[in-house]
């Protein structure tokens, strides 16, 4: 029985170091794309930046967690991550169009517009999620 289970083991690697890989990159693309310094507010303090911040990375890591489940190969899971990434840049954007100046509202410790920012960002991960679950 235990025979089996490692028998999975290089897939397991490679599928979690490939999501591990996806994290980073998402990470850097969203950090990049917002106004704001994350985690130079978060390194200060800023609650506002960590709210927004971990909850839109729990919006990806819940379409990402799909993609795993349902990718058939490391290419799949790849394409799946990156379509979750677009996803969540986008719910960065309309968010923007919502409410004017977000990232100085964060930056200012504004918890509304974090927490409005990540439940925005939440409810996309899990409809693109249940989306990737066809």
């Amino acid at each position: 029985m235990m025979a089996q289970a490692l028998v999975k083991l290089p897939d397991f690697v490679l599928f979690f170091s490939g999501s591990l890989v996806l994290v980073g990159l998402y990470l850097l693309v969203y950090t990049l794309a917002t106004s704001h310094n994350e985690f130079g507010l978060i390194r200060q303090n800023n609650v506002a930046a960590a709210l927004s911040l971990g909850l839109s990375l729990t919006g990806f890591a819940l379409p990402l967690s799909s993609a795993v489940v349902h990718s058939t190969s490391i290419v799949d899971l790849a394409i799946w991550g990156v379509v979750a990434i677009v996803v969540q840049l986008i719910v960065y954007m309309l968010v923007r169009l919502v409410l004017p100046n977000l990232s100085s509202r964060i930056a200012g410790g504004e918890l509304a517009s974090a927490l409005f920012l990540g439940a925005a960002s939440l409810a996309a991960g899990v409809i693109n999620a249940a989306a990737m679950s066809f």
